[in-house]
């Protein structure tokens, strides 16, 4: 029976695009996050006083005494030295150390937006304790030594920027007093190919979070909500790295996409 040519009906195509879906979520992109790494200048000041005294002495004495049946004389002399050194060593100023580390918040959120969008599945990396901080940022390094083994991707990220606010602004008009807290804190990202460093995506991303209070009374205590702060920073910056990250790299997307064009130029062959 010779070969016959249908075009694929819409039941069909829906089950052909469904199946292939299914394959590549099976084969999703392995991502391992880092936590996120952090460079800090610290300044001290310091003042250092130091006085050292050194005291030393001598003395010698000389008696000379003659007696005879005539006469009898005598006589003695002394001497006595005293010296002293003091000196005094005084300084102020200020030292700047760098400290470098891995922060470990923030990344709870981003992986659950990761998840949540369906296009990646996610592999746990060692956390970095070396030592040695000049290393932080050598992420190469840390992929080439198995941190991240499984994965291949590796999505790292360092502070830039970390702005906690604390203000009290009078209401114009009245005695009431708005108290808040907010926090922002921004950070860069790079999505890099384990296999061959290149990098996918790049991009800034800022988390914000807030909480405030309205008080009339003046002198009323108030106490602003610290973890409310914290977790809507990290609610948003999952959310807007995840965003970025769709926008430069989503694997799932252009695959879906791809299966979309060629299943409706396609044909199907019966015997």
């Amino acid at each position: 029976m010779k070969l016959k040519l249908a075009t694929i009906s819409k039941g069909l195509f829906l089950l052909l695009a469904v199946g292939m879906s299914s394959a590549w979520a099976q084969n999703l992109p392995k991502i391992a996050v880092t936590d996120l790494s952090y460079e800090e200048k610290v300044s001290h000041y310091f003042s250092f006083y130091q006085s050292d005294e050194k005291v030393s002495s001598s003395a010698s004495s000389r008696d000379h005494y003659h007696d005879s049946n005539v006469s009898a004389s005598g006589n003695s002399s002394g001497q006595q030295n005293f010296q002293s050194e003091r000196s005094v060593v005084a300084s102020t100023g200020e030292v700047t150390t760098i400290d470098r580390g891995e922060f470990r918040k923030f990344t709870a959120d981003i992986k659950g937006e990761l998840l949540k969008s369906g296009s990646y599945s996610l592999i746990q990396g060692k956390p970095w304790t070396h030592p040695q901080t000049e290393t932080l940022f050598d992420i190469i390094d840390r992929i080439k030594k198995g941190y991240y083994a499984g994965s291949d991707y590796v999505l790292f990220g360092t502070i830039n920027n970390v702005e906690f606010r604390n203000e009290a602004n009078p209401i114009q008009g009245s005695n009431a007093t708005n108290y808040s807290l907010s926090l922002e804190l921004v950070g860069e990202f790079s999505l890099i190919n384990t296999k061959t460093f290149e990098i996918k995506a790049g991009f800034s991303a800022m988390g914000e979070g807030s909480d405030s209070r309205l008080v009339n009374l003046a002198g009323q205590r108030i106490s602003l909500n610290r973890s409310k702060v914290m977790q809507e920073v990290s609610k948003s910056l999952g959310k807007a790295v995840v965003a970025e990250l769709n926008s430069q790299f989503n694997p799932a997307e252009s695959a879906a996409k791809h299966v979309v064009k060629k299943t409706e130029s396609s044909t199907i062959v019966y015997k």
